[in-house]
């Protein structure tokens, strides 16, 4: 027996050497291209030695092949079954294969198989995803294989796609397995284990049981190398946004782009409020309470405008300058990330979609179709009267609200305490509460129903469960608000309201953005770092596989919409929501940065051009934004007694002003 073959059979029963296996310069012998028949016995020899499985194109030989993707399979899995998986997962494309890399881990008889691809793959997937890479001219041109030799750096894998592309491009690769024809499972039970002709292999085995999870791979060095120009870096301002997109991809790196985007332009905003709290006589000629009712009062012999008045406009503008700078920025970043002008493509049907089995009119393929009919139905008759169900708890939660005010108002005019001016803050505390538990409600059944719906398309499935969790949550959060504002025009309340959410939802925040994670990394991952100091050969992918799930970055959007929706809307009643907000946003970054780098596995990232839906939702938001802070000015005495004598009516200078937003 070689020295070679010694470290390898030792690897296989050591599980703390088993990357530094999977990094094992391949031989020649292992390389030779061989017939099918060849290729399955060779299979089962390499998988007895727990090698890579051999390329079939000599461009795909490589001295090192880099673990991209780990399958996590179901701990009573056959050896049988997951050497049918392997052979599935390294056959050609033309054999119904993935035409990809398999390992089998620490032995066939284990539960993992990590997933590499080779040359041609990972370019032939390129074209195929619309990717735009840097021509020999030096501009960015969408990539062709057969014209591969006339694009920079083709040649190294490692510098011509990012490791966040590679992995995607194995994911994409293993969810386009179908079958060509009906066959059983080996080793699964014949009432869950037959698959139908053009059936999603992948999809099946998740519904088997067989397969547990699916997720990419940490490169340990690269993400410490990100980490110390990322979180661990002692300046607060600034991101490596280019090594975020190429290990995490667009879409992490569009968030953090945008967070970094908003935080700076908070800083104009905070100052003014500032000034305008600290400076100007009676903080800025903001709002007075007198005998419960709220009126603006402005000092006759002071400015002629009030604090109020210049915060409101500025607000206006601040949200229609901060949307147009940000555009501009996502396409200058996408333009550099070679995303965007991605080509359409015809895209698959998404995980979890059922339905008859039939034969496409685009692709005239075989899959499972569904009426658009029936989604239509499903839709009208049940999500809407769902969705509006939730919507009238909402409008419940408000009357409850204002009951409780008129209560705790009584109160404290009758006693007059300082135990009852603590409780004019109780209803406002308790009805975000009662959103917020009724958020966590109605987000999970809006999964639910977009599921039910059965959407063909990941896009379209991700734009409905999206614009339902939208609608609520502006309805939500600020339907109390407009109402205060347009119906009551009780400005002292607006501002005690929005002081309410703000701080309530900082502290929220910061608890679980900054405080959690500290608990979690200096107590409950203690005994796993004394054991890496202790083991330098500890098993790097059970540490991964114990991570959790990175639960994506909804609630990340969710949080800075509500952020740009307080300020952008109302922040004229209450001029330190900037502040606040900046000071939450700067240990937003770092805590953000820390959760997905170190205590969630590593997300899929698909090649974006931008935000996508959330930033037609910022958008719609800085309209709406227009209307509201026109309302709030109108209600400044000054501007009521110019409107008098000028003759204008209040209406016709917020459908002006819309006319000049619009244009």
């Amino acid at each position: 027996m070689t020295l070679v073959n010694v470290w390898i059979t030792e690897c296989i029963t050591d599980t703390g050497k088993l990357l530094a296996l999977l990094t094992l310069p391949r031989h020649r012998d292992v390389m030779t291209s061989l017939g099918d028949k060849g290729s399955v016995h060779t299979q089962t020899k390499v998988l007895s030695q727990g090698c890579w499985t051999q390329v079939s194109c000599l461009c795909c030989v490589s001295e090192r092949v880099e673990p991209l993707v780990l399958i996590q399979l179901s701990d009573n899995v056959q050896p049988v079954t997951k050497r049918w998986l392997i052979s599935l997962i390294e056959a050609s494309k033309k054999h119904g294969g993935a035409a990809l890399l398999a390992h089998p881990g620490e032995d066939e008889c284990g539960n993992v198989i990590v997933v590499s691809a080779p040359r041609c793959t990972l370019l032939r997937a390129t074209e195929d995803l619309g990717l735009c890479k840097k021509y020999r001219n030096e501009e960015m041109a969408s990539f062709s294989y057969h014209d591969r030799d006339n694009f920079t750096n083709v040649d190294d894998m490692q510098e011509f796609l990012t490791l966040a592309e590679h992995q995607y491009i194995v994911k994409n690769e293993l969810d386009s397995l179908q079958t060509q024809k009906k066959q059983r499972i080996p080793g699964v039970p014949e009432s869950l284990g037959v698959l139908e002709a053009w059936e999603n292999i992948c999809q099946k085995l998740v519904r088997a049981g067989v397969i547990k999870d699916i997720f990419p791979l940490h490169d340990q060095q690269r993400l410490n190398d990100l980490g110390r120009s990322w979180y661990y870096k002692k300046q607060i301002w600034g991101q490596p946004l280019d090594a975020i997109q190429s290990y995490f991809g667009g879409t992490v790196a569009f968030y953090f782009s945008f967070l970094d985007f908003y935080t700076w332009a908070l800083v104009p905003p905070a100052f003014l409020g500032l000034v305008l709290t600290f400076l100007l006589p009676g903080g800025g000629g903001v709002v007075k309470e007198q005998a419960g009712e709220g009126v603006m009062e402005e000092d006759d012999n002071g400015p002629s405008v009030s604090g109020h008045m210049v915060q409101a406009v500025f607000s206006m503008l601040w949200s229609t300058l901060f949307i147009e700078l940000w555009k501009r920025r996502s396409s200058s970043l996408s333009h550099r990330w070679g995303t965007l002008n991605l080509a359409e493509r015809f895209a698959g049907p998404r995980p979890g979609f059922h339905g008859t089995l039939g034969l496409n009119p685009v692709t005239g393929r075989l899959e499972p179709l569904f009426p658009e009919w029936q989604r239509q139905l499903r839709v009208g008759l049940v999500s809407l009267p769902l969705v509006g169900l939730f919507l009238g708890l909402v409008v419940l939660g408000m009357t409850g609200f204002y009951h409780g005010e008129a209560l705790v108002q009584g109160f404290h005019q009758d006693s007059g305490s300082l135990f009852s001016g603590a409780l004019l803050y109780l209803p406002s505390m308790a009805h975000i509460v009662y959103t917020n538990m009724l958020g966590n409600v109605y987000h999970a059944v809006a999964m639910q129903l977009t599921e039910w719906e059965n959407h063909r398309e990941e896009s379209s499935f991700q734009n409905h469960h999206t614009t339902k969790v939208l609608l609520f949550t502006f309805f939500n959060n600020f339907a109390v608000l407009f109402h205060i504002a347009f119906y009551k025009q009780d400005l002292p309340l607006l501002r005690k309201r929005l002081a309410s959410m703000l701080i309530g939802n900082q502290l929220v925040n910061q608890c679980t953005e900054v405080v959690v994670p500290f608990i979690v990394d200096r107590f409950l991952s203690a005994p796993h770092k004394k054991e890496q100091e202790d083991n330098l050969e500890v098993d790097k992918l059970r540490a991964q596989r114990s991570l959790p799930p990175f639960p994506g970055l909804f609630a990340e959007y969710i949080e800075l919409l509500l952020q740009f929706g307080y300020l952008s809307l109302f922040s004229c009643v209450y001029p330190l929501t900037a502040v606040l907000l900046l000071l939450n946003n700067i240990t937003e970054i770092r805590g953000d940065a820390y959760k997905i780098c170190k205590l969630f596995r590593k997300p899929f990232s698909a090649p974006v051009s931008n935000m996508g839906v959330w930033q037609t939702a910022f958008e719609v938001l800085g309209f709406v934004s227009v209307m509201s802070n026109c309302w709030l000015l109108l209600l400044s005495p000054r501007v009521q007694e110019f409107c008098l004598k000028g003759g204008i009516s209040g209406k016709n200078i917020i459908l002006f002003t819309i006319l000049v937003k619009k244009l």
